[in-house]
């Protein structure tokens, strides 16, 4: 739990509805952002692949913020 909550220190804030709120906007906007300028050079020729991997990177960081968000929300985690 510690390497989540290194990594994920937003997802662990969300015990009141207003930072729960922040910490969905926040990974929204990851997901969003980095999502839209990784598309963009993920059609680069030669180093597409790579960035295509670290865009589903991105997406995955977002998604497993967003879920520890709201579980940790609902308080089935601490």
């Amino acid at each position: 739990m510690d390497f989540l909550k290194k990594y994920l220190p937003h997802a662990f804030k969300a015990k009141q509805t207003n930072d729960f709120i922040v910490s969905l906007i926040i990974y929204a906007a990851i997901a969003i952002v980095g999502g839209a300028i990784i598309g963009l050079l993920a059609k680069l020729p030669i180093i597409g692949f790579i960035f295509s991997i670290v865009g589903a990177i991105v997406d995955l960081y977002a998604l497993v913020g967003i879920v520890l968000s709201i579980l940790v929300f609902v308080k089935v985690i601490k």
